[in-house]
C-alpha cells in the first residue's frame, strides 16, 4: 500500500511540475511557452502597453522573480532602466547575471545599430546595438533556440521534451514564415519615418527604408526644429507612411501628416501592444498596418 501511494506522489508530482519562468516581455513568454510547453509556468513582468525601456518596478515584480527558477530578458540596454535594481533585491541566487537561471537573449542575436562610440549628447543610446530585435519574424528561431538550449540545462530531466517541442515549433514556424514572406513579396518599395527606432529589424529584413525619427535622438522629445526639417524630408521624398508606436505621444505624428499627407500607422512592438494574442497575430498586424 505504502509503495503504491509512492508511486502516486511521484507521478501527480510529475504530472504538475512547472519551472517558473520570468520574462521581461511578452514576446519572450510565448516563445517561452511554444518551447516549455506544460512545464512551464511563464511569467511576464512587464505590460507590452509600456515604453519597455522604463517600467515601473513595483513590489509585486520582486515577489515574482523571488521564486522564479528562470529570468530571460531581452538585453541590448533594453531593462537597463528597471531590471537591474530589481534582480539586486529579488533574494533569489538563480536568476543574478551569470548564475544558471539568467538567460540575456541579445547574446544570441546579431545585433545592428552598433554605435562606434557612446555619448549623452547622443541621447539614450544602447552600447550593444539596437535592442528591439524581436520585431524580425526570422529572429524568433533564434530566439527560441535559446530559450530551448537554458531549459535543456536547468531542467535536464526533460530535455527531449524541450527538444521536441522545439522542433514542432520551428517547423510550425517555417511554415508561417513562408506563408508571410510571400505576403510581403507584394508589398515593396517602402519608405517610412519613426516615432523612436523600433522597427529597423523588420525594416531591414524587408528592405524598406527609414528616413527619420521623429524624436531628434532616441529619448529626447520632439523639437519644433527637427519637426520643421522631418517635415520637409517627408515632402521632398514622397514618404507615405509614419510609424507610430503605442506608448509615445501621438499629436507631433498627427501633426507632421497634416502637413505632409502621410499616414500615421499604429505598429505594436511587442504582441499584445494591439491586442495581439498569439505570435503570428502580432506580426500579421505589423505586416498589415505597414502594408496598407
Amino acid at each position: 500500500m505504502k509503495k503504491i501511494l509512492f508511486l502516486t506522489l511521484l507521478i501527480t508530482t510529475g504530472l504538475f511540475a512547472s519551472l517558473r519562468v520570468d520574462t521581461t516581455y511578452s514576446t519572450l513568454g510565448a516563445i517561452t511557452k511554444k518551447v516549455g510547453g506544460d512545464l512551464v509556468r511563464v511569467t511576464v513582468l512587464g505590460s507590452s502597453k509600456y515604453d519597455p525601456h522604463f517600467i515601473v518596478p513595483k513590489p509585486s515584480l520582486l515577489a515574482k522573480l523571488n521564486r522564479a527558477d528562470l529570468l530571460i530578458m531581452n538585453g541590448g540596454g533594453l531593462e537597463l532602466g528597471w531590471l537591474p535594481p530589481l534582480i539586486k533585491n529579488a533574494n533569489n541566487a538563480k536568476i543574478q547575471n551569470g548564475a544558471k537561471g539568467f538567460l540575456d537573449i541579445s547574446h544570441y542575436i546579431p545585433m545592428i545599430d552598433v554605435p562606434t562610440s557612446v555619448s549623452r549628447g547622443f541621447g539614450d543610446v544602447h552600447a550593444q546595438g539596437n535592442p528591439h530585435y524581436t520585431t524580425d519574424p526570422h529572429l524568433v528561431p533564434l530566439i527560441a533556440k535559446a530559450i530551448a538550449q537554458k531549459l535543456e540545462t536547468i531542467d535536464s530531466d526533460n530535455a527531449t521534451i524541450y527538444a521536441e517541442n522545439l522542433d514542432n515549433f520551428l517547423s510550425e514556424w517555417k511554415m508561417y514564415l513562408t506563408k508571410f514572406d510571400t505576403k510581403m513579396s507584394e508589398c515593396k518599395d517602402k519608405k517610412v519615418v519613426q516615432y523612436h527606432e523600433l522597427f529597423n529589424y523588420f525594416l531591414r529584413r524587408y528592405n524598406y527604408k527609414s528616413y527619420g525619427t521623429i524624436e531628434p535622438l532616441p529619448g529626447i522629445a520632439p523639437s519644433s526644429k527637427h519637426t520643421i526639417a522631418l517635415i520637409n524630408t517627408i515632402k521632398k521624398n514622397h514618404i507615405k507612411l509614419i510609424l507610430q508606436d503605442v506608448y509615445h505621444e501621438r499629436k507631433t505624428a498627427k501633426f507632421i501628416a497634416s502637413k505632409t499627407g502621410a499616414k500615421v500607422m499604429l505598429i505594436p512592438h511587442d504582441m499584445g501592444a494591439d491586442g495581439s494574442k498569439t505570435l503570428e497575430e502580432y506580426y500579421n498586424t505589423i505586416a498589415k498596418n505597414i502594408c496598407r
